[in-house]
């Protein structure tokens, strides 16, 4: 028989306060990154962890309390799949999840009392997601992306004009398609590779130099120009 004695509304009132402190604290790390699971999503992921635990520990006699977290682990392992995605042929967004199902972990931990333990690994969660970020961009570069649109009168070196201007900067076509349109025009769209040291004001003048080159548009993710930039 798992059956304990239930804590007095005090005690429960705080484990739920400090997994929605908790929870809050990685919530604003995501959010200030921009990330899919912001502040609020985070937070409820973390408090609601707390309440299962809880709910599973005293709520039910004689339940096993490891049955119930082992539901939590699994609920939540479906709810960080929504937050992954394949672009082209990356995966983006486990950091994300990682970070759901790490603050799951945090939630349950506050929701058994075991504050210290929750506090620890709120700070090594944190530690991870703002330290070993500048680590990973300092050895382990790898180059941005961008997606460019224009229009170009239609012509054999059409596309090696603008290949060459992307060479200027160190960038490189992933992925190239071409739409015919009337009055002699092409409409070109490419996915790029750009360097990390190069940003969309680099990749538009480039561009702009292209000749014949209309209607100019670029598309990147700016959160990493304002990382770039020091903001």
């Amino acid at each position: 028989m798992y059956y304990t004695a239930v804590p007095n509304a005090l005690d429960l009132m705080l484990r739920l306060f400090v997994a929605l402190v908790l929870g809050a604290i990685i919530g604003l790390e995501r959010e200030r990154q921009e990330r899919a699971a912001g502040l609020r999503t985070v937070t409820m992921v973390s408090l609601g962890s707390c309440l299962f635990t809880v709910a599973g520990a005293y709520g039910f006699h004689p339940t096993d309390p490891s049955r119930v977290a082992a539901q939590i682990v699994t609920g939540i392992g479906f709810l960080g799949a929504g937050t992954i995605f394949l672009r082209k042929d990356l995966v983006r967004g486990l950091t994300t999840a990682a970070t759901i199902w790490a603050t799951a972990a945090v939630g349950m931990a506050a929701g058994t009392a075991q504050y210290f333990e929750a506090f620890f690994t709120t700070l090594l969660i944190l530690g991870v997601l703002m330290v070993l970020k500048p680590v990973e961009r300092r050895f382990f570069k790898r180059p941005g992306e961008a997606s460019i649109n224009l229009v170009m009168p239609r012509g054999e070196a059409e596309l090696e004009r603008v290949r060459a201007a992307l060479a200027g900067i160190g960038a490189f076509p992933e992925s190239v398609r071409v739409n015919e349109l009337p009055d002699g025009l092409d409409r070109i769209e490419m996915e790029i590779g750009l360097p990390n040291d190069r940003t969309t004001s680099d990749l538009l003048r480039q561009l702009r130099s292209v000749e014949g080159a209309r209607q100019i548009l670029v598309s990147r993710d700016l959160i990493e120009d304002r990382v770039r930039a020091g903001n």
